[in-house]
């Protein structure tokens, strides 16, 4: 069997965007990385602690790396703050750049229900002066309906739609400080501007 994240994806396609600020920057979304062990299609569950696992008949259809990069553009677009949110693959020029890395995604069986955590780690930064605005981990745990993959993919489904909302809101907050920024270092004499 293979499983896909999409459901964040899906609930988002019935919301309309609403409109980006009159200065708000583009955003370049990068390519998603992983950390060790979880750069792969299988689906990872832990019985022991520190000892990954796979289910020998499902697979995720993808990497999450590479599932996640639509859903998070999808989700920061959706929230408005942006001129434009593209992929780094799109060759657009932007203002600001998001990197991002699954630091886990797993099924864990040391509690009943079985559990998934997903752990999602983003970092904003200026392209102008390549500097890191700001870095932060979001980490979500949804207990699993089954204790079987099919439970944990729907469990893994909802913690991804929770972290990519909160990444959201974090590239808003980002945004809005980086647009009061901006226009405070383009003064000539460098006071602060009114928002």
């Amino acid at each position: 069997m293979v499983y896909a994240l999409d459901s964040a994806r899906s609930d988002q396609r019935a919301t309309t965007p609403i409109a980006a600020p009159e200065r708000a920057p583009t955003l370049i979304i990068n390519p998603t990385h992983s950390a060790p062990g979880f750069d792969t299609q299988h689906i990872v569950y832990v019985r022991v602690t520190h000892q990954l696992e796979h289910f020998a008949r499902s697979d995720w259809i993808d990497t999450p790396a590479r599932m996640l990069a639509p859903l998070i553009v999808s989700a920061i677009n959706s929230a408005g703050s942006f001129r434009a949110v593209v992929p780094a693959t799109s060759g657009i020029a932007g203002d600001l750049r998001l990197d991002t890395e699954v630091v886990r995604l797993q099924q864990e069986f040391g509690v009943l229900p079985s559990r998934v955590r997903f752990t999602l780690r983003a970092t904003l930064v200026d392209n102008a002066t390549r500097q890191i605005i700001s870095w932060r981990e979001f980490d979500e745990t949804i207990d699993s309906q089954s204790e079987d993959p099919y439970g944990g993919v729907i469990a893994a489904n909802r913690a991804v739609k929770l972290v990519l909302e909160q990444l959201a809101r974090y590239c808003t907050l980002a945004s809005a400080t980086f647009r009061t920024t901006s226009r405070i270092d383009s003064t000539p004499t460098g006071h602060r501007l009114s928002p």
